[in-house]
């Protein structure tokens, strides 16, 4: 059970751990970085964009001196760049404690990466799915180590079209948006049962964080999907600092448990504290994480299972 109104004050020490975070150089990523540096967290800014990751990190430096911050290039579009992130990790020779899997994109036109694959589906998941396998011996040598992936309450109702994951036959920008959310949900929540099955000290958590106003809304979505998410977020939006906080609250309470799925507490959680809530029933369909996950190694080269036999 969730704290009643925790908020980010409550977060423990993080002296001595190291948090990874994706998309960290703006918006939830950003407030994030933000929160577990202020708590003493060594942590990783992993951006697409390192010019903005670096002034992302002059930012927080501003108002907490002396945090420890370090900037390394990510783009989860490109499986090149995630290994070269991951080796890069490994060139350091520490664990890695957290790795929140927040980075994403919103319903851009349809648009395939250099490896033919669905940018939405690409970026939010399978990249994701990668980083997370080749970091997986890190954060076995981690401190209570934990993945949070970050996910949208769009994922209800939203199904995978494994017969059409590039949307060549039809596609519709949010649609594709909330596919890749609903498959982050299920790969969580499948990571979960095979860290257990493996006696795994790693915890796989979900995050969702209601309706928050970053820039993600506005930079992929066009015409007039554009014009209603920029009415939504000026009538409806939480900051934020507000969105992060089922983030930070997976990613350090103390008392979180594997597979659990964190978000707002108010009206259709759309905005609030850090409260327990329910993933789409159908997201816990043992099939379709089967399907996904295979599907995910074979379109990433990346396998688990090394990793979980240790």
């Amino acid at each position: 059970m969730v704290d009643n109104k925790w908020t980010a004050d409550r977060i423990p020490d993080l002296n001595g751990r190291t948090a990874v975070v994706t998309g960290a150089n703006s918006g939830l990523g950003l407030a994030t970085a933000r929160e577990l540096a202020r708590h003493g967290a060594h942590v990783v800014l992993a951006v697409r964009d390192e010019d903005k990751g670096r002034r992302a990190a002059a930012e927080i430096g501003d108002v907490q001196p002396g945090a420890r911050l370090e900037v390394r290039r990510l783009d989860l579009a490109d499986l090149d760049s995630v290994r070269a992130f991951a080796a890069g990790m490994h060139d350091r020779g520490t664990g890695v404690d957290v790795l929140v899997n927040n980075a994403g994109v919103m319903a851009p036109p349809r648009t395939l990466n250099r490896h033919g694959q669905e940018v939405q589906f690409a970026s939010n998941h399978l990249g994701h799915f990668a980083l997370t396998g080749l970091l997986l011996d890190l954060l076995h040598a981690g401190r209570d180590p934990r993945v949070v992936t970050v996910t949208s309450a769009l994922h209800h109702g939203a199904r995978i079209p494994f017969d059409d994951l590039t949307g060549a036959t039809s596609y519709a920008p949010m649609q594709f948006y909330r596919q890749s959310k609903f498959a982050k949900v299920v790969f969580a929540l499948e990571f979960d049962r095979r860290l257990r099955a493996a006696g795994s000290p790693v915890r796989s958590l979900l995050a969702q964080p209601g309706f928050s106003a970053t820039n993600l809304m506005t930079s992929g979505p066009t015409g007039l999907l554009r014009t209603f998410v920029t009415l939504g977020r000026a009538l409806v939006a939480q900051d934020a600092a507000s969105g992060a906080l089922a983030t930070l609250y997976a990613a350090t309470a103390p008392t979180v448990e594997g597979g659990q799925l964190f978000g707002p507490d108010g009206f259709r959680h759309l905005r609030g504290h850090p409260t327990t809530l329910h993933p789409d029933p159908a997201a816990e369909d043992p099939e379709t994480a089967r399907r996904l996950w295979q599907l995910s190694e074979d379109l990433t080269g990346v396998s688990y299972a090394a990793a979980l036999s240790v």
